[in-house]
């Protein structure tokens, strides 16, 4: 046990003395619900260079103690944010999710151009479809068969249905506009995120030109945006 005072407060934790009282306060501090920055940041942290990992190594590979050793983090320091790889690694697919959902709706709620929002998106695509560095596809593939994630309801599955969501807000915004023509909106969504995905995986086995990717996402635009 392990008694300190952070302000007016004082805090008894059961951790391991190898955690510092730094790591402590990040974890611990705002539990009675002020919000803890410190720690959020850390966590913040913590995801971006572990997603620098699954991106390299897949997730198999990826240890707890690799996460240490990028973070800087003590082995206790880290457990205190984080259980296992896969609780990071969640969050981060999750994040990822979270991040595009809300940069549709957002731009849609400030009544922007489709035929814009749709470049934009295509356009990022494009690039992290060649992206070998930045890919998660195999650490995504990795996650999701192992077995006890498969386990239940299929967790990829919800989110390919939570994207289509997104997508379909989206594609059917472009067509009351008139910007884009009246299409199939599922089969379309399945153009854009399985065509994007496998790219994205067979970029990590073999050499991918720049073209592939301007090729695709050239025919998809055309298959959407009116000729005026």
């Amino acid at each position: 046990m392990k008694e300190f005072l952070y302000g007016s407060q004082m805090y008894t934790i059961d951790f391991p003395t190898y955690v510092s009282y730094i790591e402590i306060v990040d974890t611990y501090v705002g539990k009675e619900g002020s919000v803890n920055k410190r720690g959020e940041a850390t966590r913040r942290r913590i995801r971006e260079k572990a997603c620098l990992l699954f991106a390299e190594k897949g997730f198999k590979e990826v240890t707890m103690k690799d996460i240490c050793e990028i973070t800087g983090l003590s082995r206790g320091g880290l457990y205190g944010h984080y259980e296992n790889t896969k609780q990071i690694f969640k969050e981060i697919v999750d994040e990822m999710m979270n991040s595009q959902d809300e940069e549709f709706r957002s731009k849609m709620r400030l009544g922007l151009s489709a035929v814009h929002i749709l470049d934009d998106i295509l356009k990022r695509y494009q690039e992290e479809m060649i992206d070998r560095e930045g890919s998660l596809s195999t650490a995504i593939y990795e996650y999701f068969s192992i077995k006890e994630n498969a386990a239940g309801e299929n967790a990829l599955y919800r989110q390919y249905l939570a994207s289509f969501d997104t997508w379909k807000s989206f594609l059917q915004y472009g067509i009351d506009r008139k910007e884009f023509y009246p299409v199939d909106i599922p089969a379309v969504f399945d153009l854009i995120i399985f065509s994007y995905q496998g790219v994205r995986m067979y970029s990590r086995l073999m050499p991918v030109s720049r073209e592939v990717p301007e090729r695709m996402m050239k025919e998809i635009r055309n298959l959407l945006v009116r000729k005026e």
